[in-house]
């Protein structure tokens, strides 16, 4: 009968199951990493003469009610004149806003980059009653930023429901 030598053993056990824990926890180390990857956002890109804009729009809208803010952003483009369509759109959001209560602050949704010269900024805008959502598009023709597009909606609710659908699960 040979002669077993217990440290010889103990040591290729050991050895064994150091490799198959390393082995383990790289393996799980590598498919955490890029989990984690895709769920952290991405930092927001700070464009000053925008974002001014913004909080200037947000100040008015405040203190002043919605028909100041919107002739505020709607100004500082040249080629938006006072319009009938501009009334019409200060007249459907100040019905709104009497309907969903006062207002309470705003929150970044999203701002996205097209280029350095054309940036989207929505916004979900807390009231009272129900949020909306404003959405503004700026460009910068030159020098300083203007009002390219401005849209607001009351279906953002909506939109986040459908978003939560069992049929909306990617693979």
């Amino acid at each position: 009968m040979k002669n077993l030598n217990i440290n010889h053993y103990f040591r290729r056990s050991f050895l064994l199951a150091a490799f198959i824990c390393g082995s383990y926890f790289y393996a799980a180390a590598q498919t955490a990493e890029p989990a984690a990857a895709a769920t952290a956002k991405p930092a927001v890109v700070t464009v000053k003469g925008a974002t001014s804009l913004v909080d200037a729009f947000f100040k008015k809208y405040k203190d002043d009610g919605s028909g100041p803010a919107i002739d505020y952003i709607f100004g500082t483009n040249k080629y938006f004149s006072n319009s009938a369509g501009i009334t019409q759109l200060k007249g459907h959001l100040d019905s709104l806003r009497q309907n969903i209560g006062a207002y309470l602050g705003k929150e970044l949704i999203v701002q996205k980059n097209a280029s350095n010269s054309l940036v989207l900024y929505s916004y979900l805008v807390k009231h009272e009653v129900q949020p909306i959502r404003i959405t503004f598009m700026f460009y910068k023709p030159k020098n300083d930023w203007v009002l390219y597009r401005f849209k607001y909606d009351d279906q953002i609710d909506a939109e986040l429901e459908e978003a939560g659908k069992i049929n909306n699960k990617r693979p």
